[in-house]
């Protein structure tokens, strides 16, 4: 006891050190585990080999985009009550100039296009007043198409394939939404590490003056990176429900969040993913886009027999069936390419009156524990053992340059 009470006071700086570098190690272990999580995007090595690294949450991009997914369409988003919050007559108002405008150049360019000689010979002013008149009844015809997209929602809008396409596809989307999502996590991870490694240090520095075995500090230093590594990943979710312990009380750190992630999550969702822009774009080109089409087909028909109701059997005469009902679907594709940039001037609106963030969170703030894990959850549970594998080498790394500093 003498010959370790001695030594203590001779080398006291190098055992004063050995908590404080335990620390550092448990530190760097977590840091390097988080930012191997999310970075980087696309793999880095030799393809086909271990000797490379992609991030966790884009290589596993796909898979964690489907249970996002499922969770935001089965547990916190009802798109027909979203929808049924649009106003058809404040839609219209937000839209009536570029909604005319439309209109104008539509009109011209399919009567040009389809009947160029009967457009030429008319004057001027009966032009502007078949125009005017085609204006006149295209308010009513968006209100009617805004009714017929919401009742036949799911026709036209396939929520999961938008969501997954966006989120696979944008891989800085996903990380940006896991990581901001669980931000407070992450520093409480690294925070961790400094006192889970600086409290087993004083447990090693002891070992170390006993045994003086050379083996002790890396083995320590891969046992302080394995472990707090697998620990401050488990007191992120676990205890799932409050245990109150006189005047403290356990619970999983991102439980206890919950209102706050609740918040963040729902204006990320809004703001990143169910965009009006994003909304539109699945709307018109996703894989039930045909069904839009079907039905803005269906309403310019509608518009020009009534037009035309006076004088239909001379204009069917004049233009003829077929050529008719190729200027009703010329004028059915061209409005379904001007709605983007003519609903675009109704973002504002939208946003504002689909409310997205709001039902995402008080959605969330209803789901049981095991059901709000599930929002972060996977982003961990994909290569985590690699994760805490590399925390183990790098503990065992760091340990042997202990050795060599406590026997040089």
């Amino acid at each position: 006891m003498d010959a370790v009470l001695d030594d203590l006071a001779l080398h006291w700086q190098l055992y004063a050190a050995i908590p404080f570098i335990a620390a550092l190690i448990g530190y760097v272990t977590k840091r390097v585990a988080i930012e191997m999580m999310f970075k980087p995007l696309e793999f880095v090595g030799i393809p086909r080999t271990f000797l490379g690294w992609q991030g966790v949450v884009p290589k596993h991009g796909g898979r964690m985009a489907a249970v996002a997914t499922d969770l935001l369409t089965k547990n916190l988003l009802d798109l027909k009550e979203i929808f049924a919050k649009i106003d058809p007559d404040l839609i219209t108002r937000e839209i009536e100039q570029p909604l005319l405008r439309a209109v104008d150049d539509i009109s011209r360019d399919v009567l040009e296009a389809y009947h160029p000689r009967m457009w030429e010979v008319l004057p001027s002013m009966a032009q502007e007043l078949v125009i005017k008149q085609v204006q006149a009844s295209t308010p009513r015809l968006v209100r009617e198409l805004m009714n017929e997209i919401r009742d036949n929602l799911d026709e036209v809008l396939d929520v999961q394939h938008m969501t997954v396409q966006n989120l696979t596809r944008d891989k800085a989307l996903l990380v940006r939404l896991v990581r901001e999502t669980s931000r407070p996590e992450m520093s409480f991870i690294a925070r961790a590490g400094i006192v889970f490694g600086f409290t087993l240090g004083l447990l090693q520095a002891v070992t170390w003056a006993l045994t003086k075995e050379p083996w002790v500090l890396p083995i320590f230093g891969g046992c302080i990176g394995l472990f707090t590594d697998w620990l401050a990943i488990k007191m992120i979710f676990v205890p799932r429900d409050p245990i109150r312990l006189g005047r403290f009380t356990l619970q999983g750190k991102f439980q206890r969040r919950r209102a706050e992630v609740a918040r963040q999550y729902g204006e990320l969702i809004a703001h990143e993913v169910l965009t009006v822009p994003n909304l539109m774009e699945s709307i018109l080109r996703g894989p039930r886009s045909d069904r839009l089409l079907g039905m803005v087909r269906k309403m310019v028909a509608k518009a020009v027999d009534e037009q035309t109701s006076v004088a239909k059997p001379l204009v069917a005469l004049t233009i003829g069936t077929q050529r008719l009902n190729e200027m009703k679907q010329a004028a059915a594709v061209k409005a379904v390419e001007r709605l983007p940039s003519t609903v675009r001037h109704a973002e504002g609106y939208l946003t504002q009156a689909m409310d997205v963030a709001k039902m995402v969170e008080e959605r969330m703030l209803r789901l049981t524990p095991v059901e709000y894990e599930g929002l972060l959850r996977p982003a961990f549970r994909q290569d985590e053992w690699k994760l805490i594998a590399v925390g183990g080498v790098i503990g065992f790394l760091v340990g042997e340059l202990q050795v060599l500093l406590m026997l040089h």
